[in-house]
This record gives structure tokens, sequence and C-alpha cells, in this order.
């Protein structure tokens, strides 16, 4: 039995999770996955220095609670994980500083990881989706993605910026609390929206603009809510938003012949994405698979789990590389674990 150890910490979430992968069935288990947000106050977003600051504070006591949630030590693991991008400098710091504290002093080999790999490996082994479309949505990143020729290509993205930070963003502007996260809040108040508000709808091929609806929002706001509610908003974009997703995910299964869907990301827990996407799937023969906040939001288990498909091929980072970046391409990582 292979145990790898994960570590995330790109963006306000800071995870550790164990993973256990069977050689002998290739199956793989999840022993530990514990994690801890850095929530601010309504109406404010996170600052890289606030948000590692929280990560360093919290970080020592997850390695020990999922070590002991996996009843291992740390001679027992064969390899330490971390994110090495894309995400936040201040915060990525924070894990990759522990992973070579800890990889010296276990004595273990380092696997960096691209964050964004970790979400679709993830989701594939939770969910069984064998070559799925990927529709991976969060805080800093929206793409569309396929396998082929041994790399996760990106067939549609965002030209700007990501759909969960549009959503965050809104939050802030109405004044919508950052606890659980801001993007659960107006999913809740979308489900009272009665009225539909005619929005910003970009997209451009297979790419998505979602910095001008934001723009649009932030200029009438105040106009609009004189005639609508602020659940009613709330409503309103999520359509939009959800509605621009499934067109381009849509050309993207047309265009590789694929049956399947996968969700990822923290977005991807959104009920009313999954349900729209899920009619769009059905229509054309095809099957959905999403997982719940569990996976879907940023956690340990997915690093570990992807380190460990790398560590099986081979391929290890040297102390003089564990660096982290904040921009690191999805089409950038060369897929050795995959025919």
């Amino acid at each position: 039995m292979l145990f790898a150890l994960g570590l995330e910490s790109s963006a306000n979430k800071i995870g550790v999770g164990i993973m256990a992968h069977d050689p002998a069935t290739n199956k793989s288990t999840v022993l530990a996955n514990v994690r801890k947000t850095y929530v601010t106050p309504p109406g404010t977003g996170f600052l890289p220095k606030d948000t590692a600051k929280h990560h360093r504070s919290k970080i020592i006591g997850l390695v020990k609670d999922a070590l002991k949630a996996a009843n291992l030590k740390g001679s027992d693991l064969h390899c330490i994980c971390f994110t090495k991008g894309p995400g936040m400098g201040g915060p990525l710091h924070v894990s990759a500083l522990i992973a070579r504290t800890l990889s010296l002093l276990w004595n273990k080999p380092l696997i960096g990881v691209n964050h964004c790999i970790g979400h679709i490996e993830m989701g594939r082994m939770i969910t069984g989706a064998e070559n799925p479309v990927v529709l991976y949505v969060s805080g800093g990143n929206t793409q569309v993605i396929a396998y082929a020729e041994q790399r996760y290509q990106i067939f549609g993205e965002t030209l700007d910026i990501a759909i969960g930070n549009c959503l965050d963003r809104f939050a802030r502007i109405i004044g919508l609390s950052n606890d659980p996260s801001p993007g659960y809040n107006i999913e809740q108040c979308a489900k009272k929206g009665k009225k539909f508000v005619e929005l910003p709808y970009t997209v451009k091929g297979m790419d998505m603009s979602f910095s001008g609806i934001l723009a649009h929002l932030e200029s009438t706001t105040k106009q609009t809510l004189k005639e609508y509610t602020i659940e009613d908003l709330c409503y309103s974009l999520q359509e939009n938003l959800f509605a621009m997703l499934v067109e381009v995910t849509e050309r993207a299964m047309a265009h590789v012949g694929a049956r399947e869907v996968l969700i990822v990301g923290g977005v991807g827990c959104n009920e009313r994405l999954q349900e729209m996407m899920g009619m769009m799937v059905k229509q054309r023969g095809g099957h959905l698979f999403a997982t719940d906040e569990s996976f879907c939001i940023d956690n340990g288990i997915m690093i570990a789990q992807a380190g460990l498909l790398q560590y099986k091929t081979g391929h290890v980072t040297a102390l003089e590389d564990s660096w982290v970046t904040q921009r690191f391409r999805t089409d950038s990582v060369l897929v050795t674990w995959r025919d």
C-alpha cells in the first residue's frame, strides 16, 4: 500500500489530506481530509498576507489531525505532495514550506502538484468518470478541459476573471456573508428569486468573459434594487453565468465526441449549476458527474491523489525545484499516468 500526504493552500482554504493506493488493485482510498477556512467580514475579500498568516497558524495542527485520523506516522508515508500553483503567492508558500520541512524531516520525496490537475484527478477517482469533458469552475479558474495526447487540453476558458471571483465580488456588492462562502450564500438567495433581471451574456467562441457582467452589476445594482429584490438578482446572475458555462461545455462535448461531463472546483458544488448541466448532458444521451463540497472545495486529498499518480510514474520534485508559482497552466503538465 502506498500512502501520500497532500497539502493545499492556494487560496483561503488550508487543507491536509492522506490518500492510500493499492498497487495490486489500483484502488484509491481517502484516509484523512481535514481543512480550515479563512473567513473575512461581509463586504470584504481576503488579502494574501492575512490569508497566509491564518494558514501558518493552522497547518501544523491539521497535519497532526490528518496523521491521527489515518492512524499513520510520518515514517509510513511514501511521499509529501504540495500545491505548486496556480494560486495566491503568500498562501502557496505556506504549504510548500511545510512540505519541504516534512520531506527533509522524514526523508520522503517531494511532489509538486498542479492545483487544477488535483481537482480533475480527485473528481475522476470519486465519481468513476472515465474520459469526461471537465468543467473546472472556482474562485480563481474557469476552464473547459478534455484529455488528449497526454495533456489536459483547455478548449475554452475565461478571458478575464474566474466565475467564482465574479460571484464573490457580487456578494460584496450586496453585503452577503462570507461564511461559509459567498457563492453558497448567493445560491441560497437565488432559490428565493422570482423575477429575472436581464444581464450581459458574453461568450466569445469557446471562451467566456465575466468582468463586464461584474462591472455592469457594480454600476446598476443600487438602482435595480428599487424594482427587484436581492434574491431576484442572485437568481438572475446564476442563471446567466451558468447558461454560459453550459453553452461552452456542450460545444466541447460535440467537438471531442464525449458523452461524459465532470464538474470540479468550488463553484461545482452549486446544485443549480449541476441541474442545468445535467439537463444538457441528458439531452445529448450522456452522463453528468459531480461531487459534494467535501471534494469540490479545495482540499488536501486532491493534492495527495494527483501526487501519488505522479509518484507512481517516477515524477518527483527536487528540493531546489520546489518553488511555487501563481501561474501554472493546466495544459502545461505532461500526464504520464494516463494512456
